[in-house]
């Protein structure tokens, strides 16, 4: 039997570690609420008819240019800067972009604010996130990124709030954007305490600012081949989530639903994968992660199928199969990134994070027109088909991951019992 006063301290450590990091989180819900926001509002400006579609499409094309320039550069930021500072260094130069819009409307000028947008929001969750897989260890990983999803889910939300209280064609979006930057650059360097030290590997070199000195890079296809069902599932996530916000209204539109209807779709699943953040991140820090993922993919995978079951028209009843459908979709990114970080050195963290979330970009850019086309072909449902067969893929990858015997030579797990 556990004496009550030893399992009070060994709960202590715990709570402290969780309540250590709550600032970090809020200054990432702060920052990322302001470069959200910056997004919407750049889009809305640009929704504007007399604006030339050519300069529009121009537009469009800076920003995934910028994503991937900071998904390929954060690794080195870190390197030499550590989380912390690389994390508030990106916040200032996203603050700097938003004042440029504020001063000109010169294409030219606004091609360079995009890829600026581009690259902060890229770094940032890159930092964020290896910082979050770096503290964390086997036992907590997926409730601390849960933690982290939920941040960013919030951050989102709280943007079109913003959004809806000012009014879509107020001209004082981007000040409000700037305030919102500068609020959590404020929040995180002069209010919040420091970033709590990260227990890295002995394996890790450290640096004067306390990072990880990264001499190796890790790119996707070591990590397809460590963890194929994490390479999926990222691919998975990115496919899903922008194909689910764009493609849901005109799926809606040709099945016969009217635009209320779209918006309440979207809604459901955003509602649904908010809310299923914490208990499946609970969940994944007590079962074979693999199993999860496995169990993942098949539910999606069925969910899909239903919407898309021919004749389904039935409002109430799509509502309640978009809100499961998130509540499982939404949860396999950080379940997947969550296994593959327990199986990796933590010198390769942060460049493995900036591998994923590049594979995850492209899942969200190149995927959009595959759907478009196939809902042109076929039907509406075609949609639902691709991502289900998207699921299905992540319910492969993960027995692939199950059937390899288990070989410690070839881990690069340097943590103790830390790898599945």
């Amino acid at each position: 039997m556990v004496h009550p006063d030893n399992a009070d301290a060994g709960l202590q450590p715990k709570v402290a570690r969780f309540r250590a990091i709550l600032h970090v989180m809020a200054s990432i819900l702060i920052v990322a609420t302001g470069n959200s926001l910056l997004t919407t509002t750049v889009s809305l400006h640009l929704s504007d008819p007399a604006i030339d579609p050519q300069v529009v499409q121009l537009l469009l094309t800076a920003f995934p240019i910028g994503f991937l320039a900071g998904c390929l550069s954060a690794r080195l930021l870190v390197s030499r800067y550590g989380h912390e500072h690389a994390f508030l260094a990106v916040a200032a130069f996203a603050a700097c972009g938003a004042c440029g819009y504020m001063l000109t409307q010169a294409p030219a000028v606004w091609f360079c604010l995009r890829l600026i947008n581009g690259f902060a929001i890229a770094t940032l969750f890159v930092v964020a996130e290896s910082w979050i897989n770096l503290y964390a260890d086997q036992k907590n990983r997926g409730a601390y990124f849960s933690l982290y999803m939920l941040m960013t889910s919030l951050a989102t939300l709280s943007a079109q709030l913003l959004v809806e209280a000012a009014g879509p064609g107020s001209p004082h979006l981007f000040e409000i954007v700037l305030g919102v930057i500068l609020c959590g650059l404020a929040y995180a360097r002069l209010f919040g305490a420091p970033w709590p030290a990260l227990r890295v590997s002995a394996a890790a070199e450290t640096v004067g600012t306390g990072s990880v000195h990264l001499r190796h890079r890790f790119g996707v296809w070591q990590l397809a081949a460590l963890a194929p069902v994490t390479v999926v599932g990222v691919f998975q996530a990115g496919m899903t989530n922008m194909n689910v916000y764009t493609m849901t209204p005109i799926y809606a539109e040709r099945v016969g639903l009217d635009a209320a209807s779209a918006v309440t779709l979207v809604t459901a699943f955003s509602l649904g994968g908010m809310l299923a953040q914490a208990p499946v991140g609970w969940l994944s820090d007590r079962v074979d992660r693999r199993l999860l993922l496995l169990a993942q993919g098949l539910v999606a995978a069925g969910l899909c199928a239903a919407i898309a079951w021919p004749g389904l028209h039935s409002q109430i009843l799509l509502l309640g199969l978009f809100f499961f459908y998130g509540a499982v979709a939404l949860t396999i990114y950080p379940v997947a990134i969550a296994y593959a970080n327990s199986q990796l050195d933590s010198r390769h963290m942060v460049s493995a994070s900036g591998g994923l979330l590049l594979l995850y970009s492209i899942g969200n850019i190149m995927t959009p027109g595959a759907a478009a086309g196939l809902m042109d072909w076929f039907a509406p449902q075609a949609l639902f088909l691709l991502l289900g067969s998207g699921a299905f893929l992540v319910a492969v990858a993960a027995c692939l991951n199950l059937s390899r015997r288990r070989s410690g030579g070839a881990k690069l797990c340097l943590e103790s019992g830390g790898c599945e």
